[in-house]
């Protein structure tokens, strides 16, 4: 079956190319220069440590409590920056990954 890549989707990898790319090698750079350096199993359990307070945070708000924004926030600038990180060590190019599985995601699904 021929399928074609919807033109968002085009658009949408061009916009990771060009914008994941750099932010990642600072996130590197910054990395590399003001911490010790740790494997990708630490950054690994450190992204899924992030993502738990963040998960945390929204079941809080789910069952009716209050979450201040900038609360959210903080907790999402930990699951990209522990992301970041992750990708680093692992030696992933997270612009080149994101837009191959962007080719994979079929136009029709909702």
């Amino acid at each position: 079956m021929n399928e074609t890549i919807h033109p968002l989707c085009v658009h949408l990898s061009q916009e990771v190319k060009s914008g994941v790319g750099p932010v990642q090698r600072a996130f590197d750079a910054y990395q590399q220069e003001c911490f010790i350096e740790r494997p990708g199993e630490f950054f690994s359990l450190e992204l899924c440590g992030e993502a738990g307070e963040l998960a945390n945070l929204e079941k809080k708000r789910w069952k009716g409590n209050e979450i201040p924004h900038d609360r959210l926030a903080d907790e999402a600038a930990d699951v990209f920056i522990a992301l970041m990180n992750y990708a680093n060590a692992r030696d992933i190019d997270l612009a080149s990954a994101v837009c191959e599985k962007l080719t994979r995601i079929r136009p029709s699904r909702p």
